[in-house]
């Protein structure tokens, strides 16, 4: 078992090429938002940056700028909601990260160590997806920035007399508004940065697939065949495993936070409006967002490898088909092995899994219902009884 102390990064002569300059870009991002727990200074230094922008900022927030004398546009009713929800979600992320890093290191978290075996098409287009894994991030992240600094800056600006300030009132506002943008942008980078990573490590199994897929266009023996899908089925298990609880938790409060919100914007007393609700939006926005990368990462892996199943089944037809242009003093494939092939892909079907549940097409209707029927039981609790 590997040292839970490990370094973040592995030392640089055991990184080659393109690896080892994308390990740097992705140390220097969990640096970024100090997550980097390679020693206890920098253990110390995440853990407590950690609590002052996750928790502190949110809470001091909260209990500072309580104004209840405030009009109705600066009056934060979904406040509590939005911190919470943000908050939460930022928790979940940071700990699953900090988890994983220590635990695995970040080479043999993102599968990097399996690329030895793997072929140039693949080894470049994970690569690809590690550039483009970055800037999905900052695309996310910075127009969602953009948006709460927008609307931070005019509750302060348009709201300066009423907003309670200690001290200088234009000094207080200021420093508040950048305590309350920088923990924004740190909650939100963390959980969207375990999202995106998801992503990258499924696309790379995505690639493997397809590069799996090809042996069917030839005849190849049915041993190497298994052998090969059974390397894929590991890393899927494995992937399943380390990433179940984060998935699972994160449906569970992404569910939670947005009926709460349905309920409160909904109830007969409720006043909603864009500078009310603003926040509360932008934070639904993001954590259904996040959830919906996780969701279709981890679909598409699993159809592409159920897919599989009807290749092999193609591939067998047309090599028993095949099968009877042999003339006599040819050894045809046996058609037995590739039957057996065929019915143990069909019995062990390969994907996403949480908690022994393929996260497939028939698993998301059945998400999709259960958050229906609940959507409609809440509407029916708050409309139907105005």
């Amino acid at each position: 078992m590997e040292d839970q102390r490990q370094p973040i990064l592995p030392k640089q002569k055991s990184i080659s090429g393109y690896e080892g300059l994308e390990l740097k870009s992705f140390g220097s991002c969990l640096k970024w938002v100090f997550v980097d727990q390679s020693n206890i200074w920098r253990t110390g230094l995440s853990w407590s940056i950690f609590f002052v922008l996750a928790i502190g900022v949110p809470l001091v927030s909260h209990f500072l700028l309580s104004c209840s004398s405030c009009d109705e546009n600066h009056s934060r009713p979904y406040h509590v909601v939005y911190q919470l929800s943000v908050s939460l979600f930022a928790v979940l992320s940071f700990i699953s990260l900090s988890f994983w890093t220590r635990k695995f290191g970040l080479r043999r978290f993102l599968f990097l160590d399996k690329l030895c075996d793997a072929s140039e098409k693949v080894r470049h287009g994970y690569k690809q997806q590690f550039q483009n894994s970055m800037k999905l991030l900052c695309l996310i992240v910075f127009p969602c920035f953009a948006a709460e600094c927008v609307y931070k800056i005019w509750w302060y600006v348009s709201g300066a007399t009423e907003i309670p300030y200690y001290g200088n009132m234009y000094l207080s506002d200021t420093i508040l508004c950048m305590l309350e943008l920088c923990s924004w942008l740190y909650r939100t980078t963390i959980f969207f940065l375990v999202c995106v990573l998801f992503r990258l490590i499924c696309h790379l199994q995505i690639l493997r697939l397809e590069s799996f897929a090809q042996v069917f266009q030839k005849e190849t023996e049915v041993e190497t065949i298994m052998l090969e899908h059974n390397k894929i089925k590991r890393s899927l298990r494995i992937i399943s495993h380390r990433f179940r609880v984060f998935i699972l938790v994160s449906l569970i409060m992404v569910t939670a936070s947005q009926l709460i919100s349905l309920v409160m914007t909904t109830r007969s007393s409720a006043h909603v409006n864009i500078f009310k609700a603003g926040e509360l939006a932008l934070c639904s926005i993001s954590l259904v967002t996040s959830l919906f990368i996780c969701l279709r990462s981890a679909t598409k892996v699993t159809h592409k490898a159920q897919s599989i199943t009807g290749l092999a089944a193609k591939w067998n037809v047309c090599a028993t088909i095949h099968s009877f242009d042999y003339t006599e003093t040819e050894t045809p494939m046996a058609p037995q092995k590739r039957q057996a092939l065929v019915k143990y892909l069909e019995h062990n079907r390969a994907g996403i899994t949480v908690f022994g549940f393929m996260v497939d097409r028939t698993w998301l209707h059945s998400i999709f219902a259960i958050q229906m029927a609940l959507l409609l039981w809440m509407l029916n609790k708050t409309i139907g009884t105005i």
